[in-house]
């Protein structure tokens, strides 16, 4: 088992990575404070439940620990106030108390609502991750947990740190291979922001990753989530630095939600938006190489880098318009200054990014 550590000060928590680590859970949620003598609410989905819920609610049982379960429909469509409002009834029915813990057991949607769930019942309680994909080793470390609007994805939440987070990679093995694809984008991510040389690896290794090779799969898991706890440990709520963590995310946000979350997979929509983040970066005059790295990585992982041609461009602008990085005319861009450095761009014209939207779909 490998620790890393979100530096909060009294909002601190450990990250716990390995093979097989999901045994120790019961262990874990006693060492970080969580009651016995509390009851508590695991918090999964449907193909999550499958697979892993009855282990990780007879280890807890195990362990000494009172525990019910919910399980949400698989996909996006389930971060609703809808939903919140399920998880907060079956809260009340099973005696959830001030000092009981929500469990996620899942992917990055489990997490964001389980998250918020935990952040509003009661006015918040404790709150642990057990990722089940490999996009939530992005999604489950620091703290952003929300549901989406009709309008636009992730606009109802808060910043509100678990407790810890538990991230067993065997649980990877029952990943359909498109959510494994999809995952790695923001894994890749994290080289494109903070560091070429880790970039340039997940190239070279992309065949071992998809395979899920447990050396190369840990390698990787770990570097991204350090990457991410630098950032959060730095700026907590996305007061400056941390904005870079959202590289791709103003074009891939809109795209899913023009698409009715439910077309394109997280990882697909942001891999296309950060090859929309390369374009404008080079529409202002840096390298082209920067765009050509960036697509050709995205390609030899099977990622998407263009805009399905039927989405309406008036709709995507729309949507990223109602998102939280627009303001006064101008939109605000993490923009590439070469693999593994960028810039918060603040001043990109609402027909600059037109222009690169367009270009995307005819390309396609």
């Amino acid at each position: 088992m490998k620790e890393l550590k979100v530096d909060l000060g009294e909002r601190s928590y450990p990250i716990y990575i390995g093979s097989g680590i999901l045994a120790e859970i019961a262990e874990k949620l006693a060492e970080n404070g969580v009651r016995q003598s509390s009851p508590h609410l695991i918090i999964t989905d449907d193909h999550v439940a499958k697979h892993h819920l009855e282990r990780v609610m007879g280890i807890m049982q195990a362990g000494g620990f009172a525990v019910s379960s919910f399980i949400i429909p698989s996909g996006e469509s389930s971060k609703s106030l809808t939903m919140l409002e399920e998880i907060v009834g079956v809260a009340l029915q099973a005696g959830l108390e001030r000092s009981s813990a929500i469990i996620a057991l899942g992917g990055g949607v489990v997490g964001d609502l389980a998250g918020f769930a935990a952040a509003s019942y009661m006015r918040g309680i404790r709150f642990v991750q057990i990722p089940t994909t490999i996009l939530a080793h992005d999604s489950s470390v620091g703290g952003k947990v929300a549901v989406n609007h009709k309008l636009a994805k992730n606009v109802i939440g808060a910043f509100y740190q678990p407790e810890f987070v538990l991230y067993d990679t065997e649980l990877l093995q029952t990943l359909p291979d498109r959510d494994v694809r999809s995952g790695f984008s923001e894994v890749i991510k994290h080289g494109l922001i903070w560091d070429e040389e880790f970039a340039y690896w997940c190239e070279d290794h992309v065949q071992e990753l998809l395979a899920l090779n447990p050396a190369a799969l840990e390698y990787a898991l770990f570097t991204g989530v350090q990457v991410k706890t630098i950032v959060v440990s730095q700026d907590e709520k996305e007061n400056g630095l941390r904005a870079i963590l959202n590289l791709g995310h103003t074009i891939g946000h809109a795209l899913e939600a023009v698409a009715g979350y439910n077309e394109l997979l997280h990882g697909e929509a942001i891999s296309i938006g950060m090859v929309g983040s390369a374009k404008l970066a080079v529409g202002l005059g840096r390298s082209p190489e920067i765009e050509a790295v960036t697509e050709r990585i995205f390609r030899k992982f099977g990622l998407p880098v263009r805009i399905p041609a039927h989405l309406d461009t008036d709709q995507i602008m729309a949507a990223m318009m109602h998102d939280k990085k627009f303001r006064e005319n101008r939109m605000s861009f993490v923009l590439p200054l070469s693999i593994g450095k960028v810039e918060i761009n603040n001043e990109l014209s609402v027909n600059q990014v037109r222009a690169v939207v367009e270009e995307l779909k005819r390309e396609g």
